[in-house]
């Protein structure tokens, strides 16, 4: 269970404005000067998020990881000094990742917000080389292919979005003629949802809500695992 003294109270509401401000002004140089807002408003009730949250995932999936810590379930706020140099995030996001591979080289769960909404997926954002080959390896298969169609539309049903297809042409082994050939144009496979930063957002009944907008994804972040399985 959670420590009593990392219990998830909810985000500070005067996170809001501290985001604001980094999406306007924001750069490493005023996050350094702001280092204590950032730890008492977002790292601090981030990590007891990460712990509760976690607890409620691994109802659904018991190999759901939650890592309460920067570089494990919290992402950095830095971007990438590769690409991004001197700049830092307006968006601040976590990921409940399945199993025992890298967190971004399995399906999972994420969440990120910033100053105005949430947003909520499952899945994988990204297929690497491999993981876009197990992907049509999978959906070459009738049955998992007819399942994975089934799952998304049910979502988009709900109201959940996925992605835009990435290719024009079809891969080879695929062709229009083939029932849901669709699927094999992505270069990834998620469905996504935004909420509003309401008062849920700023109480203890965050992980619940939260919760109650995983579970529908389940099946697909499912789907999405087992086609990891093979690489």
């Amino acid at each position: 269970m959670t420590d009593s003294t990392t219990l998830f109270h909810g985000f500070p509401r005067e996170c809001v404005p501290f985001m604001a401000t980094l999406r306007r002004d924001g750069d490493i140089a005023w996050l350094e000067a702001h280092k204590s807002d950032y730890r008492d408003l977002i790292l601090e009730p981030g990590r007891a998020f990460v712990a509760e949250m976690g607890e409620h995932l691994q109802a659904l999936v018991p190999t759901i990881n939650a890592v309460p810590k920067v570089n494990g379930s919290l992402f950095r706020i830095y971007r990438d000094s590769r690409f991004h140099r001197g700049e830092i995030k307006d968006h601040i996001g976590f990921v409940f990742w399945q199993g025992s591979g890298k967190r971004m080289e399995s399906s999972s769960f994420y969440m990120q917000f910033d100053a105005e909404r949430l947003l909520f997926a499952a899945g994988m954002r990204r297929f690497k080389p491999e993981m876009l080959a197990a992907y049509r390896d999978a959906i070459r298969d009738d049955t998992r292919r007819e399942a994975l169609h089934r799952i998304l539309e049910i979502l988009k049903a709900a109201g959940y979005r996925l992605p835009e297809p990435r290719y024009r042409r079809y891969p080879k082994g695929f062709d229009a003629s083939m029932p849901h050939a669709y699927l094999a144009l992505f270069d990834a496979m998620y469905a996504y949802t935004f909420r509003e930063l309401d008062a849920t957002f700023f109480s203890a009944g965050l992980p619940d809500a939260a919760y109650h907008i995983f579970e529908p994804l389940l099946e697909l972040q499912q789907w999405v695992y087992e086609m990891t399985l093979s690489t």
